[in-house]
């Protein structure tokens, strides 16, 4: 073979060459690479392995660390539960002592009241004997003077030779003045020491009551002020062209006054449940800084909420202080916007409170139904909570809303008695009637203009100077007495006891006034004469 040729063969067969050790290397290099693959993958599996096992270790020691927490806070929380248990049965405990209490003593007082009542009729019953026994002697005494008398008839119609009808017609006529003079003075000895007795007796149950019921008195009116941080606080209120303060207003139904009072704004309204609200609403408003239409109309839906609760709340509140149970929940509702309401400043509900008070001890002292006139009592004046939504005296309404909710004829007789609309019909409504008069007569406890209070001491004065024979009169101790001078020689000793009794007369049908007005009568002689 020649060099040319094998060179022509070793170029043929290069190609061939590479091709065959390309597929050696491809035959070595695939079972080798398949080899090492899976062993990495098995060392990778055994890694995930491992950290799998990791993370379930360690999610189940979170875990058990999370129960364990879970544990002590759920142990926490009934430990928690059960002293405020604990609490809440003590205070009702303590509460249920109190009541028992209270029974406890009104039980006693029931008692003492029972015993006196017994020795009261033991003594009435001596009395009627005592009486019985003075009339026997008056009999006797008037036979003996019919005998007496049997025996002058005869004497004189023999001196005389008068007849009998003679004789009685002159001594009838000698002795016709005398007797009418007797009969006067007798009848006003009686009268005087009825009086005195009846005056005693109820100024002794009046002082008991008011004793036991003494209460403060503050004065109310129709308007709230609210304080401001700052006068800057004012431009927030009125906003942008007056939109917050009319937003605020429409919302409430007060009038909102901003003037030049520093640091301050009033709220002007004859309804106080909404003037509350608002003041409550307006401070709220205030202290939370966020102010405009809508805020203010969120808030004040927030507090006419919370109001009614407190409304509720204080009906509830001044039932039990009263000791009166089964009103209806209407009624306590309406009973408890009394909070909110003022007469002559004074506030009707503790008003009302104090009527039930005075009333329930009178009727414990006369032996009458304690809880017809404390029910009665509290409830008088109920009208008075809606008196300004709905038409008719506040007397009217309550007798309405009290026969609405189901009152006894006897509680309902006593609101519509209260003011001597209608004729007394029970002694209970007498005393609520009474027991109202001593409330709103207590000093200081209400108010009433100057411009009122002048007028009635001059109508006072007025009516004492139109009598015959007065000199001058004056009306003192703040229009509860006037006292009249007279004129000796026109006006007698007896003549002053009518005319205080007609000028009492008149003042009760001209004038209207709070409690009682005392008519002084004052007839003095004076002699004088000097030594020279």
């Amino acid at each position: 073979m020649t060099h040319s040729a094998m060179f022509s063969l070793m170029a043929l067969s290069t190609p061939v060459v590479s091709i065959i050790v390309a597929i050696c290397c491809i035959a070595v290099a695939l079972p080798l690479g398949m080899y090492l693959n899976t062993v990495l993958y098995k060392k990778k599996t055994e890694k995930n392995k491992a950290t799998a096992a990791n993370i379930i270790q360690e999610a189940l020691n979170e875990a058990k660390t999370v129960k364990k927490e879970a544990v002590l806070e759920a142990k926490d929380e009934v430990l928690r539960l059960k002293n405020e248990c604990d609490a809440e049965i003590k205070e009702r405990r303590a509460e249920m002592q109190k009541a028992e209490n209270r029974i406890v003593q009104r039980e006693d007082f029931i008692t003492k009241r029972e015993v006196m009542l017994d020795s009261k009729i033991e003594s009435i019953d001596n009395m009627k004997a005592a009486l019985e026994t003075k009339e026997l002697e008056i009999e006797k005494a008037i036979a003996e003077q019919k005998k007496i008398t049997e025996q002058i008839v005869a004497e004189l119609e023999k001196v005389a030779g008068l007849s009998k009808e003679d004789a009685k017609n002159q001594l009838v006529s000698m002795f016709e003045e005398d007797a009418k003079k007797d009969a006067a003075i007798l009848i006003r000895n009686i009268e005087q020491n009825a009086k005195d007795e009846a005056d005693k007796k109820a100024k002794d149950i009046i002082t008991l009551a008011i004793q036991k019921c003494a209460a403060d008195h503050t004065s109310e009116v129709t308007v709230s002020s609210v304080t401001l941080p700052s006068d800057e606080m004012k431009g927030r209120i009125i906003g942008r062209e007056g939109r917050n303060i009319r937003a605020l207003e429409n919302a409430t139904g007060v009038d909102l006054i901003i003037d030049d009072t520093p640091e301050a704004v009033v709220l002007s309204s004859f309804d106080p449940v909404r003037r509350e609200i608002a003041r409550i609403s307006l401070e709220k408003l205030i202290l939370d800084g966020r102010i405009h239409p809508t805020r203010i109309e969120e808030m004040v839906e927030k507090v006419t909420r919370d109001m009614e609760v407190t409304i509720k709340e204080a009906g509830e509140s001044a039932a039990f202080d009263a000791g009166i149970n089964g009103l209806h929940p209407e009624l306590i509702k309406t009973l408890g916007r009394l909070k909110y309401r003022t007469s002559y400043g004074q506030n009707v509900l503790k008003h009302s409170l104090e009527v039930s008070y005075l009333a329930g001890l009178m009727a414990s002292e006369l032996g009458a139904n304690v809880n017809v006139a404390k029910r009665g009592g509290l409830l008088h004046d109920i009208g008075k909570a809606v008196d300004h939504e709905v038409e008719g005296t506040h007397v009217s309404i309550g007798v309405d809303l009290a026969k609405k909710y189901k009152e006894t004829k006897e509680v309902i007789h006593c609101i519509a008695a209260h003011h001597g609309d209608c004729e007394f019909e029970s002694l209970e409504a007498i005393l609520v009637q009474a027991a109202d008069a001593i409330s709103s007569s207590r000093p200081g406890a209400r108010r009433e203009s100057l411009e009122t209070y002048i007028k009635r001491l001059q109508k006072l004065e007025e009516i004492s100077n139109g009598f015959k024979g007065v000199e001058k009169s004056y009306a003192i101790q703040a229009g509860r007495e006037v006292r009249i001078i007279v004129k000796p020689g026109e006006v007698s000793d007896d003549d002053a006891l009518f005319m205080a009794k007609e000028i009492a007369q008149k003042i009760e049908k001209e004038m209207e006034y709070p409690g009682t007005i005392k008519v002084n009568v004052i007839r003095e002689t004076r002699s004088v004469e000097y030594a020279k």
